[in-house]
């Protein structure tokens, strides 16, 4: 059983930067792939960005390339998005799930069992 806890989120303006935080209890993540999500109000979730359990294999959404970038630190049981030059059609609740999956299917968010409670993000213009 693993429990994940988002933070980082808050309210920025057009431009700026936050760096999401997902850490993990219950179990050591670097065996679990991990993946973000957002869904804003009235829209679907949708995948932003996914890391897998083995070193080199990152996903990022179109939306978000060049401008996101995920990375794991297995020593602290955390992953981390770091969301750079945010637009306001960034704002969404931001949610990272974990599970012992294929690297190659961690942008599917069926593929996940484990999910965080989400974090708010709003980038204001």
């Amino acid at each position: 059983q693993v429990q994940l806890v988002e933070s980082g989120g808050g309210l920025v303006q057009v431009g700026g930067s936050l760096r999401l935080a997902c850490a993990a209890s219950g179990s050591t993540l670097d065996a679990y792939a991990i993946g973000w999500f957002r869904q804003a109000p009235g829209k679907e979730r949708e995948g932003v960005s996914c890391i897998g359990s083995g070193f080199g294999y990152t996903y990022y959404a179109d939306p978000v390339k060049g401008r996101f970038t995920i990375s794991r630190d297995n020593a602290k049981n955390t992953v981390y998005l770091q969301m750079d030059s945010l637009k306001p059609e960034d704002t969404a609740v931001y949610y990272c799930a974990a599970d012992r999956i294929l690297s190659r299917l961690c942008a599917l968010s069926i593929a996940y069992e484990y999910w965080g409670q989400g974090t708010q993000v709003t980038v204001s213009s």
